[in-house]
């Protein structure tokens, strides 16, 4: 199946899980949370689960996480 065949050229809707993630809606590809950047779904590798977020690549993963505070030893005040 090509990316016009099937679910369209559209945003598809996803529950992010630990190490997989599960189609609640067809499409072929979601928008980083960063960068707004279009992912096509089977180049999609990084996420969060504890925010539901996609994102482009792994520096957009980092960059999310330090937004959030969520590495260890980091500064929130």
């Amino acid at each position: 199946m090509n990316r016009f065949e099937g679910s369209g050229f559209r945003e598809a809707k996803i529950r992010y899980l630990d190490g997989d993630y599960q189609i609640l809606s067809a499409g072929s590809y979601v928008l980083c949370a960063l960068t707004g950047a279009q992912i096509p779904i089977d180049e999609l590798r990084y996420w969060s689960v504890a925010r539901q977020e996609p994102y482009v690549d792994c520096a957009a993963s980092l960059e999310a996480e330090k937004r959030a505070g969520a590495l260890p030893n980091q500064d929130r005040g």
